[in-house]
This record gives structure tokens, sequence and C-alpha cells, in this order.
């Protein structure tokens, strides 16, 4: 028997397949295509997430020779805060979805009230941002096309989402319906909503209020470890079998459930097309007041939620990625040779605010700025400045972390695919003077998922076992440098990248 994890991610889907040792037995990906209608909008197409992801599944136990009928059971994990709305009866999305990096209701949080911006704070543990799903969920009840569901009579999107006949979820949500035809999320998805209380564990009147969303349209919470199950897969459906579906986490949290950071203090980062960078703080959450957000980290049925400090950066991979668009770089492996082909960046400093700056700085309208160039600046130059970016951002997030919680990182555990690059890991651990530690199981979000779903199914026994799974690959300790005095020039130019887009978005 194994478990398997559905890995639905900003840039594609991917399913695992792990055993009880953790290793990776099956798997398959699939990218998808980003949707740009108006500058600073991104949408994917929810129908063609949910074909990737019964490809994906259907290719990789195919490849593997495994049976669906031995998969013990299934978990999700997604790409968090995209929003997406369906119809319950036909299951067909009404729109596409909204995801993270849109930027399309800046205004509208821009113009919250004082007092409701310390109550969303207080109450849900975010900043106010568009990144969050309540404004994408308040645009798309608004703005959607209506539905016809006879030729007689049009009804708004609004009216059918008041009866229930619409429904709301981010992604995991949405998979899980097309899955189990049950309409649930996870405590970790609903905190990123900014709709939940994450003190009380529910739904939040005067939220909802506020960005006038129907009660009938949210689905039911659950842990994110759920023994009861959120439901079976249909066996006349695209697996043929009925197999549980019992574990769902967001991509981050589900990342620091596979890092095995199950104990107050443990923390991760993952250098995905961003980098989210989770402390535990246990059972009690720890109020930021350095601009960070407080959230959920997970929860196991009939045990209390564990709670984390989380530093959003919006653009490490992506950074990467803006090397090879630019054709700085053919591949993102080659930024390793040309990093290390000159000794620092000349004074060169790359902010990657491309679509704003996250924590500690939550500035929408910051822009992607490139400081310092002379006649004498080459392209090694800025793809060295771009991966010290990187490192700089997440110091950024470790000193505000430090600062709200008086906890000093030994070491820090990092993944995603950023941190194969040993140049990178090594610049990371100089520049924060900490150890990092990078795993051998790299894909340690999917891995999260298949932990959740995996420990409901009794598959594993407890947390122990999946302590005693973590591997380390390779550790990085610190070397000394002038990191200091670098790391001060990198908030000058930090301030030169701010309040950039004063047009709307």
């Amino acid at each position: 028997m194994y478990v398997g994890a559905i890995d639905q991610g900003t840039t594609g889907t991917r399913f695992l397949v792990f055993d009880r040792d953790a290793s990776v037995v099956a798997g398959a990906y699939e990218t998808h295509e980003q949707h740009y209608p108006e500058p600073a909008w991104v949408e994917h197409d929810p129908g063609e997430l949910w074909a990737n992801t019964q490809s994906v599944v259907e290719s990789a136990l195919a490849d593997a020779g495994i049976a669906p009928a031995d998969l013990a059971a299934i978990g999700v994990t997604n790409q968090r805060e995209t929003t997406v709305l369906w119809d319950a009866e036909t299951g067909d999305p009404v729109h596409d979805a909204i995801v993270w990096q849109d930027r399309r209701t800046t205004e509208r949080i821009e113009g919250l009230s004082d007092d409701l911006s310390a109550y969303v704070q207080e109450t849900t543990g975010l900043e106010p941002d568009a990144y969050f799903s309540a404004s994408k969920l308040e645009w798309l009840l608004e703005n959607a096309d209506p539905i016809e569901p006879t030729r007689s009579a049009t009804r708004s999107v609004r009216e059918r989402a008041e009866s229930g006949e619409v429904l709301f979820g981010t992604i995991d949500s949405w998979l899980i319906y097309k899955l189990t035809g049950e309409h649930v999320t996870d405590v970790t998805n609903a905190s990123r909503t900014m709709l939940y209380d994450i003190h009380d564990c529910a739904w939040d009147d005067r939220l909802l209020a506020e960005f006038d969303v129907p009660r009938a349209c949210l689905p039911d919470v659950r842990p994110s470890s759920d023994d009861e199950y959120y439901g079976y897969t249909d066996p006349g459906g695209f697996l043929g079998a009925q197999v549980p579906v019992a574990g769902a986490l967001g991509d981050q949290q589900a990342a620091l459930f596979g890092q095995a950071c199950f104990d107050p203090g443990d923390a991760k980062n993952t250098y995905g097309t961003g980098s989210f960078f989770l402390l535990n703080t246990g059972e009690t959450p720890v109020e930021s007041t350095h601009g960070l957000l407080t959230t959920i980290g997970f929860q196991r049925r009939g045990e209390p939620v564990q709670y984390a400090l989380e530093g959003s950066i919006f653009a490490t991979g992506a950074a990467i990625e803006w090397l090879n668009d630019v054709s700085l770089v053919e591949d993102a492996g080659e930024t390793e040779s040309l990093a290390r082909a000159v000794d620092g960046t000349d004074g060169v400093y790359v902010v990657p605010a491309f679509t704003g700056l996250g924590a500690p700085h939550w500035d929408p309208r910051a822009r992607g700025t490139i400081v310092g160039l002379t006649r004498g600046t080459r392209r090694e130059h800025v793809v060295r400045a771009t991966l010290e970016a990187i490192a700089y951002q997440t110091r950024d997030v470790a000193e505000a972390m430090l600062a709200d919680s008086d906890v000093s990182l030994s070491t820090l555990r990092v993944d995603g695919g950023a941190v194969k690059n040993d140049f990178l890991c090594q610049l990371i651990a100089d520049v924060l003077d900490t150890d990092i530690d990078r795993p051998v199981v790299d894909e340690t979000t999917a891995l999260g998922a298949a932990y959740a779903a995996g420990l409901a199914a009794d598959y594993w026994r407890d947390l122990d076992a999946l302590r005693e799974n973590r591997r380390t690959d390779r550790a990085f300790t610190p070397r000394d440098g002038d990191w200091d005095a670098k790391y001060d020039r990198w908030q000058d130019a930090v301030e030169r990248s701010r309040d950039w887009a004063t047009e709307s978005p």
C-alpha cells in the first residue's frame, strides 16, 4: 500500500506516490497556462487544473504499475488564496480562478478603514492585502457572468451563491469537490481567505458582511489530517476505485509538515515561485508587530490547532525565471556558474518586486528595481545580485521573526526548486548566519499532504515515525563575510523600489 499526494501549484500540477519510508515511488507533472487578461491580473482555468490533475494521477500510477486500490489515502496540497467559484449542480467553474498573485483588488483593500484593517489583523492574523481570497471572492461575486439555469430566467452569480447553488473554494476545495463531491476545506486554507477567525476557528460574520460573502457558498472547515475523511473518490470515476481523501494543507503549511516541523521553534523556508518562511509557534498564535502573518500551521482531528508565523516573499523562483525571460540565462541551472564567475555584484542590487513587496514590507505598489549599474556591470553581476536578493529577502523575514517571537534560529530547513543550487544555499547560510538543512526528499510540499492523509488512514503510526523518515541531503554552515554592511545597503535598494506603481493596477 502507498499514499498519494496531489500538489496543485502556481505553474503546474504534480502527483506523487510515497511508501512508508517517504520515498517517491511514482510521479508525474504537467504545467498549465497562465492567463493575464489585464496588467497585474493573473488567472487560471479551473477546468484545465482538474483535467491536469486527472492526467498526472493516471500517468503516475500507470507508469509505476500501481493500482488505484493500492492507495491507502490521497492528500491534497495547493496554491493558497487562489479563488474559484463553481456551479454546485454541474460542477462547472463560473469564471477563471483568480490567482494569489493577482492585484486587481488593490484599491479595494487600500480603501479599508483603519479600524477594519486592525480588525482583520487581530481576527485573521493577516495583513490586509489583495493577495488573500476575500477581495478576490467579492470581485467574482460582483463581476462574473450570470448563470442561466433556464431559458426564461437569468439569475446573478451572487443570487445563486446566496442560495448555495454557486460554491466558493480555494484550489483544495475545488479538487476535493471534483474528487469526492464534498464541499470542504481545511483550517490552513481557510486561514488564508481573510474571512476566517483563526482564534475561534470559524468564519467571521463581520468580515463576511464587509466583503458581502454569503455563508451558503462557503465550504465546511475540517482538520488538515482527518480520520473521518473528507470523502471518497467515485469508483465510477476516472480512478475506478474508492480511495479516501483524508488530508489537505495549503502548500506552505504542507511543506512545514513535510519538513517535520512539528515543534515550536522549528522553521522552514520553501523557495518556489515565491518564498514562504514559516516558524512553528505551537498552540498559541503569536501576533506580529513586524509585518509578518499569523497563520494556522496544521491541525490533526481531536488535537489543538498549531500556529505559525509566516513571512511571504512574492518573488524568488520568479526572479530566476525573470533572468531567463530577459535572456540573461538560458536555464535556471546556469545561475550557479555565472554567480561563481565573479567575486561579488560590483555594487549592483536587484529588488525583484515584480508584483509588489510582501513581508515584512507589504507594499503592493513597489516594483522591480536594479540599482548600482555602471558601464562595468556584466550579466554575471546582475545574476549574482538576483541570487543575493533571495538571501536578503529571507533575512528580512528572519529578523522580523526574531523581533516578534524572540526565537533565534539555529537551523533553517529549506526546500523547493531554487535550493538545488548549492551556491544559493551557501549564500543564504552566510547572509542569515544560520545553518541551512536541505532534505533528501525535496518534494516536501507533496510529502506533507501525504503525511496528513497517511496519518489519518493509519498508514503512519504517529509524528515520531515521520521524524524518523526525515534525512538530510546536505547541510550548509555560515562563513565569515561583510554581510551586515551589504544587508544595510540592500535596505536602501528596497526603499528605492517602493510606492512606484502609482497608477491603478
